[in-house]
């Protein structure tokens, strides 16, 4: 029994526990924040607690893994008993559904499906989804990528779903071609002053980019993130040698900042980075 009496414990905490607790802080005698929280309030938490985890992959560190696994695990219980309470459905049918769904999809281990490839694996996947949401076109099947998801892994997917039907470029010269002819109608687009047009031709342009980026085996959405990663890194040196000569920013020309970012590049490629 979880209340307010309790205590951190000596042996291990199960599902059962974390289920308790929060059942705890959801009620009148528990936490003023957590009453007041919605599956709505929530949203950005779920997502914010997701690219942690992420992040703490890439960290290396299993024990910071560990930790934000637990975090975005509280997040399902959390909605969890939120739907519970509203009599919408309880944490019994959140691993109920996910249970049916892994073994609906996994037709070749489960089912008469062959799939000796992860290729082959994921095109049941995909039939099979399809099938048990009722998509009958391929446009439906990507009008059903969520609307929610980052813009550049957003359009990647897209990109894929028509690419399941021959939807797609044949040789990577195209994509290149394409790249190129988009950035024209964006310069086209400036010089007639046609703003709405510009914001459209920058959006085809980035289209396209992700487009290349699959093509050559690269997601987009962990590239821009590294170029992003490589950029503050960059400036942080350019910011420290400024101040290291006494000088700010400010004070600089842009000029003088580019040779202090070419001697951070420099720096990069000594380390290896």
């Amino acid at each position: 029994m979880i209340d307010r009496t309790h205590r951190l414990q000596s042996v291990p905490y199960t599902i059962e526990d974390l289920r308790d607790i929060m059942a705890f802080l959801r009620s009148p005698e528990g936490c003023a924040w957590d009453r007041d929280q919605s599956h709505l309030s929530l949203r950005r938490h779920a997502v914010e607690e997701a690219y942690e985890v992420v992040d703490a992959v890439e960290s290396g560190r299993p024990e910071r893994l560990r930790d934000e696994l637990g975090d975005l695990l509280m997040q399902v219980v959390f909605h969890a008993r939120i739907a519970e309470e509203n009599r919408e459905f309880d944490f019994g049918g959140v691993v109920d559904g996910i249970c049916r769904k892994l073994v609906s999809r996994h037709t070749h281990v489960f089912g008469v499906d062959l799939a000796d490839s992860p290729e082959a694996v994921v095109d049941n996947w995909e039939k099979n989804k399809k099938m048990e949401k009722g998509l009958t076109d391929q446009a439906s099947v990507m009008e059903d990528v969520p609307r929610t998801l980052p813009a550049l892994m957003r359009s990647e997917k897209v990109q894929s779903k028509a690419r399941r039907v021959g939807f797609d470029w044949t040789d990577v010269a195209d994509v290149e071609a394409k790249v190129l002819e988009e950035f024209e109608e964006i310069k086209d687009a400036r010089l007639h002053r046609d703003a709405a047009a510009v914001a459209s031709e920058i959006g085809d342009l980035l289209f396209a980019v992700v487009n290349y980026a699959r093509f050559l085996d690269v997601q987009p959405e962990m590239a821009l993130n590294e170029a992003t990663d490589r950029f503050t890194r960059r400036f942080r040196h350019v910011e420290t040698s400024a101040a290291n000569s006494g000088r700010q920013l400010v004070q600089m020309t842009l000029a003088e900042m580019d040779v202090l970012w070419a001697q951070a590049k420099q720096v990069e490629r000594e380390k290896g980075l």
